[in-house]
């Protein structure tokens, strides 16, 4: 009989053993990230930021050339400081932090304040309001402590996160959650840089600029936005991918003040199920191609309009914001291998991964005092120009690149494509230098802005 029971126990799964088991250690009672905390909240710095603007006083009768002379001076410049708040990672132990670009972009004036309350300064290295990427140099320190870049291809939904920034400058603070989701648009405003993690830790403002760790204290993103009404945190936040930290830190070391992204010349929309039924795929995925520039490097490796494009460099692209992601932080290397789709058929192709070309020359013009239009600068549209302005991309001739002064009240703008002055076409930079130079007291501006047409009278 003893023997039975003895063979019986020996049955007993060994979860049903753990279960039963008395807790032996304080941790195991009780789950603590402050480990975890001890060890990467050091990393994490806060951010005080100010920002010298220059406002002007207006009045009503500054324009009037009768009551102008009773407002001389009054409309002068007036310094306005602007002061912001926000947190940064150390990057490495030389003391390259990065942050927000809407924290510090434009900041004159920047101070960097460390975990145990010792304070720096920092200047700003490379700044890119798209990706709303900084990446800062702290001056005078060594032996920082820092993080850990994680790949952002391993990141998977569900895994337990850390949020750590400075919220309402109430000083650091530490909230949890998870990872609830991958490759969200968070809304962006930018070009390339609708491609998120999002997750359900708190994220409030102050945050912006902040770390978010997995649970070996590597890197995932940087805090950059949350989705909100009220302003405050519902569990929807979004961090910009490690993945693109890398790249924008490799330019910043590089020498470079600006982010240069991978040009790719070409337009085109998601797949979705009606267009996947109509290019008979089994589930919608890709992106379709509708426009080339004749100078893309997809046209050069042999992408044609109407072609999909499935992946870059194996990663599935699902959106135009995606392709442009992963052709930005594939920019360490001079190609990336894309998968294109064409009448059924799967090739890869290579494509050369290069910015956008500043050819032909922009040969720019800027209208000198005694013109119409004095101040005005106008530009020949090229790759770069299309990049720079992000203007259509079947769009050709002379771009406003300032309007100037008196431009901006007769209501130019920059980006405004000129088509033609009075009736002068315009086809060139010079063109536009001579008809406005000849201009006289009054004429009119015909010009394309986004795919509106506008007349301008003055």
């Amino acid at each position: 009989m003893k023997r039975l029971i003895v063979f019986l126990f020996l049955l007993i799964p060994a979860a049903l053993v753990a279960e039963t088991r008395v807790p032996t250690s304080q941790g195991e009672i009780t789950l603590s990230f402050a480990p975890l905390v001890r060890e990467t909240a050091p990393a994490v710095v806060n951010i005080y930021a100010k920002v010298v603007t220059q406002t002007r006083r207006r009045t009503p009768f500054m324009d009037d050339p009768f009551f102008e002379r009773f407002f001389e001076g009054f409309g002068q410049q007036q310094p306005r400081v602007q002061n912001s708040l926000g947190s940064g990672v150390i990057l490495s132990d030389d003391g390259i932090v990065v942050s927000n670009y809407h924290v510090v972009g434009q900041a004159t004036d920047i101070r960097v304040v460390l975990n145990d309350g010792r304070e720096y300064e920092a200047r700003v290295l490379l700044g890119d309001r798209e990706s709303d990427l900084a990446i800062l140099q702290v001056e005078g320190v060594e032996d920082l402590p820092f993080l850990p870049l994680r790949d952002s291809d391993t990141v998977e939904v569900g895994e337990l996160v850390l949020a750590i920034g400075n919220p309402f400058g109430v000083g650091q603070t530490v909230s949890s959650g998870i990872v609830s989701g991958l490759a969200r648009s968070g809304g962006s405003n930018g070009r390339g840089g609708g491609y998120f993690i999002q997750t359900d830790a708190p994220i409030n403002p102050g945050n912006s600029g902040g770390a978010l760790v997995d649970m070996t204290g590597r890197l995932l993103g940087i805090n950059t936005r949350i989705l909100s009404r009220s302003g405050g945190s519902n569990g929807i936040g979004f961090a910009i991918p490690a993945d693109l930290v890398a790249a924008v830190l490799r330019q910043a070391r590089d020498g470079n003040d600006r982010f240069v992204r991978p040009w790719a010349g070409a337009t085109g929309q998601a797949v979705d199920s009606d267009l996947a039924e109509m290019l008979d795929l089994d589930r919608p995925g890709g992106i379709i191609l509708a426009g080339l520039h004749p100078a893309s490097p997809l046209a050069a490796a042999g992408f044609e309009v109407g072609d999909v494009v499935l992946s870059v460099d194996g990663a599935s692209v699902n959106s135009p914001g995606a392709m442009l992601f992963r052709m930005s932080v594939a920019s360490a290397s001079d190609t990336a291998q894309m998968a294109r789709l064409r009448d059924g058929e799967r090739t890869d192709l290579t494509v050369k991964l290069i910015p956008p070309p500043d050819d032909p020359p922009r040969a720019a013009v800027t209208l000198s005092e005694g013109t119409s239009l004095p101040g005005l600068s106008v530009a020949r549209i090229n790759p770069a120009v299309l990049a720079e302005l992000n203007l259509p991309i079947a769009s050709e001739g002379v771009v406003v690149m300032d309007a100037g002064p008196v431009g901006q009240r007769v209501g130019l703008r920059r980006g405004d494509v000129l088509q033609a002055i009075g009736r002068t076409k315009i086809e060139s930079p010079q063109d536009a230098a001579n008809a406005l130079a000849s201009a006289g007291r009054g004429t009119t501006v015909r010009a394309l802005r986004g795919n509106s047409r506008i007349v301008l009278r003055f």
